[in-house]
């Protein structure tokens, strides 16, 4: 999703530009905003694909959905571990060294999931991959903005979705139609990988660097006073939607496959896919609606998606399980950026890195721990009854986010328009007598 710049105003008062773009760099930066929107695409993409491969895993290495739940969450794990150390590294460095240090992990990941033959060489993998998401989104992201004022925030709000959609559907599709899936899809993607580490070098810097590089390394992890009351009435649905976030991309492929009794891998991919992509429209679509009926909107949206979900899994239908996730899906990322459009507006510019921090602290536990109970689960109550129980806890913490949401929308609605008592005074009692 996308990553916080957790630590890019820790020494702002320390700046200093010490080094001047290259000339010989001649490319424009509407060049470089293509290739970071590529490069964030491909990073997104690639912690994607290993989604739809989770149950030939399964049956190649006898993984139960617990260890598939602790590979995602070693994930997730060091990927939060980066965003809260070197997520705003480049700042201080330049774009395009750590950039480059993404890219170069995205491709040791790819080479260490090619060649795994275990559970712990799959933890490695999904770990190494982890650090490239976080070092190389928040990277990525900032050359976008630094190239396209523009367009840039639209951009960055939609690529980490539209990259996990293409990585969804492009592993189901290898995994379909080419052999040996397991070492296809991480060559493909390695290929590319490669690219563009060659592309990168004739791409202009557009950062200078300055001082405060080990500085910036230090976590700042804060609430402000004033943000506090906004982001416990915003909890319930940051959790429900990250958590959802979690279910689809380590045991919904599982839950196809055995569940519903659905053998072919596209349509665990797909169903992905559809998550990731109707959520990137809906953060597209939504981002001049007003908050307050964004996040009514969102809530009840990711609610009833997810009770539709539940009902295609039960009934064993593909087709309400698609429909359920779109629906789901559409609340996912519209809930993502309503509660970030409410949240940081709260906070005073110096305290939005420790804001941003908490708030991605919070998303990301909430993206893993779910999940991991999840597969403790499995063993002793079944998969069918954990995803039961998984999708109605979320359920209910949407309408708790919804209807306190209308609570404060119709308290302010009451204090504004409270009739006003006017006391009458001597001399209108007087003229009453009259």
């Amino acid at each position: 999703m996308q990553a916080c710049q957790a630590n890019s105003s820790s020494a702002a008062a320390d700046a200093l530009v010490t080094v001047p773009e290259s000339s010989a760099r001649t490319l424009t930066r509407a060049t470089m905003t293509v290739f970071s929107f590529a490069g964030a695409m491909l990073i997104a993409a690639s912690s994607s694909a290993v989604t739809p491969l989770y149950h030939l895993y399964q049956a190649s290495m006898h993984l139960t959905p617990f260890w598939i739940t602790i590979v995602f969450s070693s994930y997730v794990a060091s990927l939060l571990t980066a965003l809260l150390t070197v997520g705003g590294l480049s700042d201080y460095v330049g774009r395009r060294p750590v950039i480059l240090v993404a890219l170069l992990l995205n491709a040791a990941a790819m080479v260490l999931f090619s060649e795994a033959q275990g559970v712990g060489q799959l933890i490695l993998a999904r770990m190494v991959q982890g650090l490239s998401v976080g070092v190389g989104t928040t990277a990525l992201g900032a050359a976008i903005l630094d190239t396209n004022r523009v367009r840039g925030p639209l951009l960055n709000s939609v690529t980490a979705f539209l990259g996990m959609t293409a990585g969804s559907l492009g592993a189901a599709a290898l995994i379909t139609f080419a052999s040996d899936p397991l070492h296809r899809v991480y060559e493909v993607l390695l290929g590319l990988t490669v690219l563009l580490i060659a592309l990168l070098y004739v791409m202009p810097e557009s950062s200078t660097r300055k001082i405060g590089a080990l500085a910036s390394l230090r976590p700042q992890v804060r609430v402000p006073p004033q943000s506090r009351v906004i982001l416990a009435r915003l909890t319930p649905a940051n959790v429900a939607a990250w958590s959802l976030g979690g279910l689809y991309l380590s045991l919904m492929p599982t839950v196809v496959a055995t569940a519903m009794g659905i053998a072919s891998p596209w349509v665990g991919g797909v169903v992905v896919a559809a998550l990731m992509l109707t959520a990137a429209i809906a953060v597209a679509t939504s981002r001049n609606w007003p908050v307050r009926r964004l996040i009514v909107l969102s809530t009840s949206t990711l609610g009833l998606g997810v009770a539709i979900t539940m009902i295609g899994i039960e009934q064993q239908q593909v087709a309400a399980l698609l429909a359920g996730t779109m629906i789901a899906g559409a609340g996912f990322g519209s809930t993502f950026s309503g509660t970030l459009r409410a949240l940081l507006p709260t906070a005073e510019p110096h305290q939005r890195a420790g804001l941003l921090s908490a708030f991605y602290l919070q998303s990301y536990l909430a993206f893993a721990v779910p999940a991991v109970v999840a597969g403790l689960s499995v063993p002793q109550i079944g998969l069918a009854t954990t995803a039961y129980i998984y999708g109605a806890v979320i359920i209910l913490l949407a309408f708790i986010s919804m209807m306190a949401s209308l609570w404060t929308e119709r308290y302010r609605f009451q204090a504004k328009w409270k009739p006003v008592r006017v006391k009458k005074t001597r001399q209108t009692k007087t003229r009453a007598r009259f």
